[in-house]
């Protein structure tokens, strides 16, 4: 399939009700929060294995539809079957130097064969690139790939205020707590409403010289995005939803306008009246369409 052939930004709108969309482990599991304004805060990463889910769930390991990143699944298994391919059955790191080094001698192109191997395999490796280099001091080495989806973190657009909800478990642990107790305590942190705006960017040039990420491949991303919580449910997260997505489309590889230019288009601002948001209804969402760029067009799921 052909690489994609225009740049994109898009901006993702997202709420949380009642739940914990990214917990902290650094904080005993508490909604992360930027520290000085108060504002809730998703890491990419999170957002990013909330899109990988959904392709495995949808695909179904089709081919060139696997997931690299998943759980259960070590890295090196996966590298490992690259050099299979190419004719190198690697199994662990102690051989692994010497045969890649005299397979590299005969073939100078190896590295790049590995590579497409992976990318053409791994949805998530076209999309969002990896580092392929697993086994010890870098011997088994299937490259190292940028992809052309990258994800910032996600921000509440109004500061949240976390709440710690004690609960009462049943359940007892022990015998011994058992004999004492019929019940024990616990806790939960939610986020009783948030509404959370991601902003990223999608490389026309990136696909087309390293990874292959198709139309194809985008139509999904976009489809992911959209579903992203709807196959994720969990009391832990109450109820979360993408309410928008917001996707400006160039006419070119390399862009017409720079991407905060477009990010400022989009506003969500709280109604007038509303002190405290407690759902997106609160919420008025505009995208200044008037003021888009030229070659740029504006797209809205």
């Amino acid at each position: 399939m052909e690489p994609i052939k225009n740049r994109y930004e898009f901006v993702i709108l997202f709420d949380v009700e009642n739940g914990n969309p990214n917990g902290d482990p650094d904080a005993g599991n508490m909604p992360r929060t930027d520290p000085e304004t108060g504002c809730g805060l998703v890491t990419d990463v999170c957002l990013k294995r909330k899109i990988r889910n959904y392709v495995e769930t949808v695909k179904e390991d089709c081919p060139g539809y696997r997931i690299y990143v998943k759980d259960g699944v070590p890295l090196n298994r996966s590298d490992a079957e690259a050099c299979a391919y190419v004719g190198l059955p690697v199994k662990d790191s102690k051989d692994a130097e010497k045969v890649l080094k005299e397979a590299k001698k005969k073939d100078e192109g190896l590295d790049g064969k590995i590579r497409d191997f992976m990318c053409g395999n791994f949805f998530d490796i076209r999309a969002f690139g990896a580092v392929m280099t697993t086994f010890v001091k870098g011997a088994l080495n299937c490259g190292q790939v940028r992809g052309p989806v990258q994800l910032g973190f996600a921000r509440s657009v109004d500061p949240i205020l976390p709440q710690e909800v004690t609960i009462t478990r049943v359940a007892i642990t022990t015998e011994a707590d058992a004999e004492n107790k019929g019940t024990e305590m616990g806790r939960k942190y939610i986020v009783p409403y948030g509404l959370y705006r991601a902003e990223g960017y999608v490389s026309a040039n990136l696909a087309r010289k390293t990874t292959g990420f198709s139309e194809a491949d985008l139509e999904l991303l976009w489809e992911a995005i959209l579903n992203m919580f709807e196959h994720d449910h969990s009391a832990a997260r109450g109820k979360m939803a993408v309410r928008e997505l917001v996707i400006f489309k160039h006419d070119s590889e390399l862009g017409n306008a720079p991407a905060y230019k477009l990010f400022d288009l989009v506003r969500a601002e709280k109604k007038p009246g509303v002190a405290t948001p407690r759902a997106y209804s609160d919420y008025a969402v505009t995208v200044d369409e008037g003021s888009l760029p030229a070659g740029v067009k504006c797209i809205r799921k």
